[in-house]
């Protein structure tokens, strides 16, 4: 028995399969394997009982995909063409384009790594050229490597400069400690990368240069098919961390190129910077331990986990995506997320908000488990905190909590609970991301001071604790609430401007820092600030919090009379713009990954015709300006050996002057928002 529908997804595939296919075609068919890959994904896929994909390209080919039992593409010879030019065929390399890519198989990494080891699996991987860690100064070119050592990490002096380098002789070594048979010992110095894994993250640096030096219009299949192989090698020499954020540059780098992909070029931004510094110590032979990694694997908890819900948050994603997540908390403070996004888009949005939600036998719908609770046997949570309902999974609905509750306030008892704002990103901090829990998100207790449209400005409550007992608060540094979505389909919008014509009040408020502006809260939910008067009236069954995108604050929620306002703003405070100066630095590298080196080049054509420059320095960001005039000037720049030729480093020039300001972003947002959200 067969079935063909145009929504059956094709299976995922290993990176090293698609980057072998591709290895295989001659260059006028990888100059068409882009055209080829839209036009499979809009033909609909066939599938059989025995769990076999059949592609139809054209008019007499079929391409018929026969995964593992895992699900997954892992072999060249699991994929078959009925054309005369198979297997170095056209519709072969499209279809494999067009299935998703697959993660680490976690059987492989769990036997010993062998970056020697090749199987099948690895045919085409080839290897890349390791560029060389330094290089002659450029007059051109700033001083890159300083920078990106002050903002990537701390210096340390001690570091050996090449894997090759004998330790110091006159380090004093401890020799008066007795050896403890049953504990390994410590080495003097973290092990500094070996030859082959320096020589890997070459590879990946120089893939992913290509990558950023293209764009995303001109990052088709082909070079995404070498930032694969690239990743393949990388993980055969060990680097965990380095694979993992090849591949999510590709799948981002896919999104984004989609019909419906606009809205996701900050996160390709951040991945694509997380893989550039990544690459760029490991290739610098940085003893670093954490740029190594590990593999990341489903956690699977001891015992069952005992959930709480926090607030559900409408999801309106591209590609036509909508739906709805609903966050959780245990006990311990970590969260984790359940959720339901499908096509549909908005229209599934504003109803997935009240849709059934299943858990394997449990049933409930988000709108109860979002004021409840949930028990859960045999969970097994992915890395970014997803419950997933896999074999085994067993759920039970609980009691919730209210957020004036202990256990709940301490969200809220610091002004700042989300890392990517309270210190530095964790890809600077030198820590990966993906430790089996959702990023945490930030919650604090402000009063209204006034409208601005659909946006408020508030002021933070820094009473300590979370208890606010007295007349009124330490005054706290200001800030805007904007909506979270616009669309008119959700409540955001109608619950800020219902909320802007009561100044003075007083809310708890639960969101996310705009990442590009971090002195604005898009918030999810509010709920009443405790022990004070001048705050919300929600209903019982509400459980102490209001989803902003469904529920629809009343009149009646909010209290007859309401104190006269503090001060607009405290002596000295001005109010945040809704224009920060680093959002010019943000866009010039969205330009520069969108449009490619040529777009990044025209800021330093056309003069600074825009006064980006000269908007920053007014802002006081020096180094921000000068990073952005150096980056216009390297990309328009391009170096030439003696015979006129390209050289070979001007692309690192160029990439390493990216990374050089996506970092100093990274780090200022992050200083400037512990500084708001902090006081």
């Amino acid at each position: 028995m067969t079935s063909s529908r145009p929504d059956i997804p094709l299976p995922p595939v290993a990176p090293e399969v698609f980057a072998s296919v591709v290895a295989g075609l001659t260059t006028r068919l990888r100059g068409r394997l882009d055209t080829a890959v839209e036009a499979v994904a809009a033909e609909p896929v066939v599938t059989t009982e025995d769990g076999t994909f059949r592609v139809r390209c054209g008019e007499d080919a079929w391409v018929t995909l026969k995964p593992n039992p895992s699900g997954t593409v892992t072999d060249p010879d699991q994929a078959h063409c009925t054309c005369l030019l198979a297997p170095r065929c056209l519709h072969r390399a499209a279809v494999l384009g067009a299935c998703p890519i697959a993660d680490a198989d976690p059987e492989d990494d769990a036997r010993p790594t062998d970056p020697n080891r090749r199987t099948e699996r690895d045919r085409g991987a080839g290897r890349h050229r390791p560029a060389e860690p330094g290089g002659p100064a450029d007059p051109h070119r700033p001083v890159v490597r300083d920078r990106l050592a002050d903002l990537g990490r701390p210096a340390d002096p001690d570091r050996p400069a090449d894997p090759d380098r004998p330790l110091d002789p006159d380090r004093p070594v401890d020799s008066d400690r007795p050896a403890d048979p049953d504990r390994p010992a410590e080495p003097a110095h973290p092990a500094a990368p070996s030859v082959e894994q320096v020589r890997a993250a070459s590879g990946l640096w120089t893939a992913a240069a290509a990558v950023l030096s293209a764009g995303t219009a001109g990052a088709g299949a082909v070079l995404q098919a070498e930032l694969l192989r690239a990743a393949h090698t990388a993980r055969l020499a060990g680097l965990h961390r380095a694979e993992g954020a090849a591949l999510s540059v590709v799948r981002r780098l896919r999104d984004v190129r989609g019909p419906h992909g606009a809205h996701g070029l900050a996160e390709l931004v951040s991945t694509l910077r997380e893989l550039l510094l990544v690459t760029h110590r490991l290739k610098a032979a940085d003893p670093d331990p954490a740029l190594i990694g590990a593999v990341r694997h489903n956690h699977r908890p001891d015992g069952p986990l005992r959930l709480y819900g926090v607030c559900r948050e409408p999801v309106i994603g591209p590609g036509d995506l909508g739906g709805v997540v609903t966050h959780l908390r245990d006990d311990d403070g970590r969260w984790y997320t359940l959720r339901d996004v499908r096509p549909g888009g908005p229209t599934r949005a504003r109803r997935a908000g009240t849709a059934h939600v299943a858990i394997r036998s449990f049933l409930s719908d988000h709108s109860r488990l979002s004021r409840g609770g949930l028990i859960v046997s045999g969970a097994v949570v992915a890395p970014d905190g997803r419950l997933l309902p896999e074999n085994g999974v067993r759920a039970t609905f609980a009691a919730g909590r209210s957020w004036t509750e202990a256990a709940s306030a301490t969200v809220f008892a610091r002004p700042i609970t989300e890392p990517a704002t309270g210190k530095l990103p964790a890809s600077l901090a030198g820590t990966p991301d993906g430790a089996g829990q959702a990023r945490a998100l930030t919650g604090c207790d402000v009063e209204i001071v006034a409208a601005d449209g659909d946006e408020l400005l508030v002021r933070v409550l820094t009473g300590r604790g979370g208890s606010f007992t007295r007349v009124r608060p330490v005054p706290g540094p200001p800030v805007r609430l904007s909506p979270a979505h616009r669309h008119p389909g959700l409540a955001h919008t109608a619950n800020l401007r219902r909320l802007g014509a009561y100044p003075g009040l007083r809310i708890r408020v639960l969101g996310r820092v705009d990442p590009d502006r971090v002195t604005t809260l898009r918030p999810l939910a509010v709920g009443p600030v405790p022990g004070t008067e001048a705050t919300l009236r929600l209903p019982d069954e509400w459980q102490g919090r209001a989803d902003l995108g469904y529920d629809h604050l009343q009149s009646g929620h909010f209290p007859p009379d309401l104190p006269l306002p503090s001060p607009p703003l405290p002596s000295g405070a001005t109010v945040p713009s809704a224009d920060s100066p680093l959002r010019r630095v943000r866009s010039l590298l969205e330009l520069a990954v969108g449009g490619g080196r040529r777009a990044a080049a025209e800021p330093a054509r056309d003069s600074d015709r825009h006064g980006h420059v000269a908007a920053l320095r007014r802002g006081g960001f020096a180094t921000g300006a000068e990073l952005v005039a150096t980056l216009g000037a390297v990309a328009a720049y391009r170096t030439r050996d003696a015979f006129g030729r390209l050289a070979e480093d001007d692309q690192d020039h160029y990439t390493a002057q990216w990374l050089a300001a996506a970092v100093y972003l990274a780090a200022t947002e992050a200083a400037l928002g512990r500084g708001t959200w902090q006081g």
